[in-house]
């Protein structure tokens, strides 16, 4: 059977009747607008599963708050600057195309003048331009001070903190109806939990996180996932603390870590193929000719991150967050998970100090059947296991645990309950396919 990457895909415009209704999932979208937040958060506003309550804006990536927003408002064509330079960046190009195409208004069932999810700014901390020096390489996509407004069409621009909004909104709808979806680092959450974390445990219906390294190399550094890597101190506190007052409901919990997320990838060659013929590089950077907006858009960012991900041998954007989105769309709060997904409960800790190790999660790998050797390929394992016909569970490991003496003081400084972390999705390709129809209106059939 061929590979996604050797298809040809046939493309055609869909037809767009996506309406938010009274059983879609009300979220709340914790953001660091970089590259992967940001086509997260397209799939998120096109997708009539959600109902997205409010967008709450953090740092990342490294730079202040006060220049974080370019990304995001770049793809609304907001109006009030929050403060960051990517989110600057993002919605505008959302605007110019539904503005544009009229036909295509409803592909966004969440962008609307009817439906205004509020934008509110979250914690703040040190930035960097998330979508590759973006501003600088297309000053066409920026947005211009005089155009602000706080009268958005299609948002609701408050000055409120971010933590105040979500305690708010808990308190407005029913019990554990709303999923809060962390796309950044966890301290937005942790402030929440120290302002009412009663309020938060006794009405959040899911959370669904993206981050973390369990078995696999970090993308921050050799150990860690950025995401954790930003606050460690949020993650001790939220999901191992010994006081069960400060954690977050973990049987409520979905972790997403890089384990999971790192194969679920677009590849730049079917995205040229599929969406911009034009795409290659910020040597020949994307024209708005013959395109539309958000066509425009999202070639002009991934230009750059296309050319880093080549400088470590992939032509491929890697789909982390998304993978959290698609997450919440395929398993709202109260609901077993859906057909395709499937977890395992892990257990761990974070370095929060070290030198090099910071946001490492620390498995016990002398006790643990789940864990593998630190970067180990599951699959090969796997592989190795049937091929020495020796019987095995999906979670056995080749290697052989040490055998140690452990102290029983240090096992009872844990949380006895892991965290439930993902560990099997419908399928890359699944998501690929998906992503192209919600974002871009492009279906793609073998």
């Amino acid at each position: 059977m061929s590979t996604l990457r050797e298809r040809i895909p046939v493309i055609s415009k869909s037809s767009f009747r996506f309406r938010i209704t009274a059983s879609s999932t009300r979220i709340l979208v914790d953001t660091d607008p970089g590259v992967d937040d940001i086509v997260a958060l397209l799939l998120a506003l096109a997708s009539p599963e959600l109902d997205i309550l409010a967008i709450i804006v953090s740092y990342g990536k490294f730079r202040p708050l006060r220049n974080y927003n370019t990304n995001l408002w770049s793809l609304v064509d907001c109006s009030v600057v929050l403060g960051n330079t990517d989110i600057d960046a993002s919605l505008s190009a959302l605007t110019r195309y539904v503005n544009e195409n009229p036909a295509y208004q409803n592909q966004f069932p969440n962008f609307s003048s009817i439906r205004k999810p509020i934008l509110a700014k979250g914690s703040h901390g040190p930035l960097e331009d998330g979508l590759g020096g973006i501003s600088e390489r297309h000053p066409d996509l920026n947005v211009s001070p005089e155009i602000m407004s706080e009268d958005h069409p299609q948002l609701r621009l408050i000055d409120k903190s971010g933590v105040d909004v979500v305690l708010e909104l808990l308190r407005s709808y029913p019990p554990r109806s709303i999923t809060y979806i962390a796309l950044g680092p966890l301290t937005n959450l942790a402030h929440t939990m120290k302002k009412d974390g009663g309020l938060f445990r006794a009405n959040i219906g899911r959370v669904v996180c993206m981050g973390g390294a369990l078995d696999v190399p970090g993308n921050t550094s050799p150990v860690a996932e950025f995401n954790f890597f930003a606050d460690p101190y949020a993650v001790k506190e939220l999901l191992l603390s010994l006081d069960p007052q400060s954690r977050l409901p973990l049987d409520r919990f979905l972790l997403l870590p890089l384990d999971i997320t790192t194969p679920h990838e677009l590849p730049f060659q079917v995205y040229t193929e599929a969406i911009d013929p034009s795409f290659d590089s910020t040597a020949v950077p994307s024209l708005p000719l013959g395109k539309s907006s958000l066509v425009h858009f999202t070639s002009s960012f991934l230009e750059r991150t296309r050319e880093i991900m080549l400088s470590f041998g992939k032509d491929a954007m890697e789909l982390h967050d998304i993978v959290a989105i698609w997450c919440a769309i395929e398993n709202p709060p109260g609901c077993e998970l859906s057909p395709g997904w499937k977890t395992r409960s892990r257990i761990f800790d974070i370095e929060r100090n070290g030198e090099l190790t910071r946001g490492m999660l620390v498995v016990d790998r002398r006790e643990d059947e789940s864990a593998y050797s630190p970067g180990a390929n599951r699959a090969k394992i796997q592989a190795e296991l049937k091929k020495n016909n020796v019987p095995h569970g999906i979670w056995e490991s080749s290697a052989l645990p040490a055998q140690v003496e452990t102290e029983e003081a240090a096992m009872k400084s844990r949380p006895p309950a892991g965290v439930v972390c993902v560990t099997e999705t419908p399928g890359a390709d699944v998501l690929l396919w998906f992503l192209f129809r919600r974002v871009w209106g492009v279906e793609m059939t073998a």
